[in-house]
């Protein structure tokens, strides 16, 4: 299954994390605009910046106008999401990316028209990024190289029972090895977000590791599997 547009205004997110043994709120839109609407109402806006530093980097799915490559102090990406379903199973849950405190990162940022439709973009926006609480919608300061600007940021919500900090990077392997979900593999998730940030010459030192040492545990289970069946 694709995420794409289509899936969004069908709500397939949330019919999905709907899943009773996950046991999660799933928001409605009127809660979901609500939050659009106060986050927006925290700026006296000219201009609408969103701060991509995973999957929106190569999927973002809502309209634009323009996007630069952007540099961010005092946040840095890390998988400390868990992902049951999209990304996993409920045995074994797979693992996305979250925006913590502390340290630095470089990303993507998309500038959105302010008109009619940025509503119903946001919304498309909010009901992928937004849907269970996982994150919080955060301002935070961009640098394109020669000027800083304000954005929205989606940061990890760390009272979020799918919030996980305490992996070793071992387990991190694992997870993003094994998992597989109705949306793809963790491992395919990682290696679009390494390709996406390498395609706008970024390198991400601490995913790229991550991402070798996941095509080496892939390797290392096949072959158990070739020598079992031996």
């Amino acid at each position: 299954m694709v995420l794409n547009r289509q899936a969004l205004e069908s709500k397939l997110l949330q019919k999905l994390l709907a899943h009773p043994e996950l046991n999660l709120t799933i928001l409605s839109d009127e809660e979901l605009l609500t939050s659009i609407r106060e986050t927006l109402q925290q700026k006296n806006l000219s201009q609408l910046w969103i701060f991509a530093y995973g999957s929106l980097i190569w999927n973002p799915l809502f309209e634009y106008r323009e996007r630069r490559i952007v540099s961010l102090d005092g946040w840095h990406r890390q998988f400390c999401l868990k992902a049951p379903l999209g990304r996993g199973t409920l045995d074994n849950p797979g693992l996305v990316l979250g925006l913590e405190k502390g340290g630095s990162c470089y990303g993507v940022a998309y500038r959105l028209e302010i008109d009619s439709d940025l509503e119903s973009e946001l919304l498309l926006l909010w009901r992928r990024e937004m849907v269970v609480g996982s994150y919080l919608p955060t301002w935070v300061k961009a640098f394109d190289g020669s000027q800083e600007f304000e954005a929205i940021a989606f940061t990890i919500n760390s009272q979020h029972p799918m919030y996980i900090n305490n992996l070793s990077t071992e387990q991190i392997i694992n997870c993003l090895a094994t998992a597989k979900g109705v949306l793809g593999s963790s491992a395919e998730y990682l290696e679009q977000t390494v390709n996406g940030l390498l395609t706008e010459e970024l390198d991400d030192e601490e995913l790229i590791y991550l991402y070798e040492r996941v095509k080496i545990r892939q390797q290392e289970l096949q072959q158990k599997i070739i020598d079992v069946g031996e």
